[in-house]
């Protein structure tokens, strides 16, 4: 929307930020932002108040997540940006639409000791996100908005950061003159599907591998599924692309060393908006594919060591689509044996089991009763660890992970921002005893708007998964055990709810009554609940 109504630019920018679709904003006001907050309010956008910017950062990355709309956070120079910085490495490792806009200094070159000031602020957040830019002025602060906004539609989702000197915030302009720009994903080139098409008509055994650059046309990977006879392999970003109990699937087990002979075994494999990441495979290729196919939007993975016979640069949910109708009226000769691919499943899930013992039962619990449309973050912890390989997906979407980046910490403030994001639909957190530490203050930010959020802690009393690594690598275990709070007592503190089943059965009722709360709860569980 254009308009000459002259604002100071920080409140302008939040006005064009509201015209431009943006409902909720996550951040912490500070002396250096404060022109930013200037019209949040009158613009009609929702301000989610976080304990500390980390906090912030992961809830407009579960937010992004659970919407499919960018999520934006709002901090101010210095610290603020730092401790933003882990969540955005976080949203660039997972393609998060993360819109991080900060405050910095007017002028650092020739002045020292000014409040919150770095050598280089906008260098350092570079390091972390797609880009980093500093707007000097008004018509440069819309520009680079709307240059992150349209990129979020026709590229790679990554966090862009864009900061404005604190005077530029405060100075009366008019707001932005033009419309939002529009654009699309790149398409694959007409002739590529074409040969696509033909070497699927041909193969007799076809495997595809479904990545999160997949999940927007699910429903077109499940047509082409259908129409060829094909299975598949997803990515823990990919999980839901194909049902989990779609007979063809192998499911997220790429990981898995026979994952590798599976693929091998196939005469063709499409690999489809997936960077083949080491945290999905775990080895430095995924088999000795006969004939490979890359379908990318981001041409450094169609470069990167993962070599295809066949790179196309191209939307997957496009691609799909095409290849589909161009396979129309044919009838597959598929040789997969359902049979062995479930045993194969059984297999691994045993084996996922025997790794972390006692875990699998939980999950099991969970899908049991969580409504169908219920959606789960998840910590870096051992009980995750299990479940994103043994918990059942459905649709895409449903399950949430800090997958490349690794971060502890994610699984709380990340479902506050896609529980603020869905509204009434189910969200659960699954987090780890060590990484709730890292986050716990945003319970309180739970507790503030009344979300009815489940948040499972696992306490197994110690960091499990490095005192095996370091077991594994004859190492006497060290720095594995930290003083632990009465979590129920530390919940009931900031006024959620706390619950401590002692076995299974209560588990699952203390999960039921939690989504039917009007606060948070605090879910307590350790390997000593009783089945």
């Amino acid at each position: 929307m254009t308009t000459s109504l002259t604002r100071p630019l920080g409140a302008q920018m939040s006005h064009m930020l509201k015209d431009r679709g943006v409902d909720v904003i996550f951040g912490i006001p500070g002396v250096h932002n404060v022109e930013l907050y200037r019209g949040i309010e009158e613009a009609g956008i929702t301000h989610v108040l976080a304990r500390h910017e980390q906090g912030a950062g992961f809830m407009a990355d579960g937010y992004a997540r659970a919407t499919g709309k960018p999520g934006v956070a709002y901090l101010i120079t210095g610290p603020g940006m730092c401790n933003a910085m882990t969540p955005m490495g976080q949203g660039y490792s997972d393609s998060v639409s993360m819109l991080v806009i900060s405050s910095c200094l007017d002028e650092i070159a020739n002045r020292r000791g000014q409040l919150h000031q770095m050598k280089d602020q906008e260098a350092a957040a570079r390091t972390v996100c797609d880009w980093s830019e500093t707007a000097l002025t008004a018509d440069a602060a819309y520009g680079l908005m709307d240059r992150a906004l349209v990129e979020f539609e026709v590229k790679r989702k990554r966090p862009k950061h864009i900061q404005v000197p604190i005077e530029v915030l405060g100075a009366p302009v008019a707001g932005p003159s033009s419309e939002a720009p529009r654009g699309q994903l790149p398409l694959a080139r007409p002739a590529d599907v074409a040969t696509v098409a033909a070497w699927l008509k041909a193969a007799k055994k076809p495997m595809f591998i479904f990545g999160g650059g997949a999940v927007a046309g699910y429903e077109e990977a499940r047509a082409l599924m259908e129409v060829t006879g094909g299975a598949c392999f997803v990515t823990y970003a990919g999980r839901g692309v194909i049902a989990s109990s779609d007979p063809l699937n192998y499911g997220a087990y790429l990981s898995t060393p026979d994952s590798a002979k599976e693929i091998e075994s196939a005469d063709l494999v499409i690999a489809l908006g997936t960077e083949l990441a080491e945290v999905d495979i775990w080895r430095d290729t995924i088999g000795a594919c006969k004939k490979l196919v890359r379908v990318d939007i981001d041409a450094e993975c169609l470069q990167d060591a993962h070599r295809a016979d066949l790179p196309i640069m191209g939307d997957a949910q496009a691609f799909m689509r095409d290849a589909t109708e161009a396979l129309s009226g044919h009838q597959h000769a598929s040789q997969w044996d359902k049979g062995r691919i479930a045993t194969l499943r059984a297999a691994w899930r045993a084996e996922t089991e025997a790794a972390r013992p006692g875990v699998s039962r939980f999950g099991d619990a969970l899908a049991d009763i969580l409504p169908e449309n219920t959606m789960i973050y998840s910590d870096m912890t051992q009980i995750a660890y299990v479940l994103k390989n043994t918990y059942p997906v459905e649709k895409p979407g449903q399950w949430h992970h800090p997958y490349g980046f690794g971060t502890l910490g994610y699984a709380l403030p990340a479902a506050i921002g896609g529980k603020v994001g869905v509204g009434d639909d189910p969200v659960i957190s699954i987090i780890g005893d060590y990484g709730f530490h890292y986050t716990m203050q945003e319970l309180g930010v739970a507790v503030e708007l009344g979300l009815s959020l489940p948040i499972i802690l696992w306490d197994n009393g110690k960091l499990k998964e490095i005192e095996d690594a370091m077991v594994r690598s004859q190492i006497a275990p060290n720095a594995v055990i930290a003083q632990n709070p009465d979590f129920c007592k530390l919940a009931e503190a900031f006024g959620a709810n706390a619950v401590a089943p002692v076995d299974i059965s209560g588990f699952k009722g203390a999960v039921t009554e939690a989504l039917k709360a009007d606060g948070p709860t605090l879910i307590y569980i350790t390997p000593d609940v009783q089945d």
